[in-house]
């Protein structure tokens, strides 16, 4: 199901890497457009209504762009966005393996069963026409289906051939779930990134409490406002990431379940071990 190919060419290589540049280019261009030139106005505009009219209203807005304004925030946004967008090219992938339901790839007739020596032609069969068609190729539900007919030919064992096709769903399992761990990483160092602009924060204010004393405040209400602003932003887009992987892992396993009710119910369930006496009538 995940590409055999682990080369720097795969796409389970590239789309992290390019879905990294996108975000950061995406989100920077919105700083320099818009967040940024808005924060400044607002800043300077409050600064000269606070100096004319201590109690004006607007001294208390926060528009959005404001708490978003430094660093920390902005890098917090890039990777939930770059988690977003790895979420959404596995969320697809998903999607496509789905699409396979559709195809029938075990035909049988209502009421044939099939039997040890009919399940080797069938493996046959159905592994030319996974080559021939490329979109069929490291699917999952063709390699479950070739795993249970094979097993079934081998060892002419029903049991084993469902526990071959278990086997490899499970296995697809963990894969899928592993392939969640950069997702799991970046979930992880968006709050880290806050913390680092609380710490920041904080330390800018540290070092302009002496000119606090003397009545300038403003750096360190500054100071403060990004420690607090990193720790709101990094929370918000931490819970929002989580939210939608835990949506697509979610996906993930019912897919999961759907292949090993599908291989059940269309291949397992119609396997069968002749008996010697059905046997000698299928060959007399």
């Amino acid at each position: 199901m995940i590409s055999r190919n682990k080369g720097i060419f795969s796409l389970e290589f590239l789309v992290p890497i390019i879905a990294f540049v996108f975000s950061v280019g995406l989100v920077y261009a919105i700083y320099h457009y818009y967040v940024t030139p808005h924060a400044d106005a607002f800043l300077i505009k409050r600064r000269i209504i606070m100096a004319q009219d201590p109690n004006n209203e607007m001294i208390r807005e926060r528009p959005a762009y404001i708490v978003i304004k430094d660093l920390e925030p902005k890098w917090e946004i890039i990777f939930c966005l770059w988690g977003m967008i790895v979420l959404g090219y596995k969320l697809k992938h998903v999607t496509n393996e789905r699409r396979l339901f559709k195809q029938d790839f075990v035909r049988v007739q209502p009421g044939e069963r099939i039997i040890p020596e009919d399940a080797l032609d069938r493996y046959k069969e159905l592994k030319l026409a996974v080559e021939r068609e490329s979109r069929w190729r490291e699917r999952l539900l063709p390699e479950c289906v070739l795993a249970a007919l094979h097993r079934f030919h081998a060892t002419s064992s029903v049991q084993d051939a469902a526990n071959a096709m278990r086997e490899r769903s499970e296995l697809a399992n963990d894969e899928l779930d592993s392939s969640l761990g950069l997702v799991r990483y970046i979930a992880w160092a968006i709050p880290a990134i806050g913390f680092i602009g609380t710490v920041r924060g904080i330390g800018d204010a540290l070092n302009h409490a002496e000119a606090a004393i003397h009545g300038d405040i403003a750096e360190v209400t500054g100071g403060l406002g990004l420690a607090f602003n990193s720790t709101f932003v990094g929370l918000s887009m931490c819970i929002i990431l989580m939210f939608f992987l835990q949506m697509v892992q979610q996906r993930q396993e019912a897919f999961i379940i759907e292949i090993q009710t599908f291989c059940r119910d269309r291949l397992v369930d119609v396997m069968k071990v002749p008996t010697k006496e059905e046997a000698g009538t299928m060959f007399s």
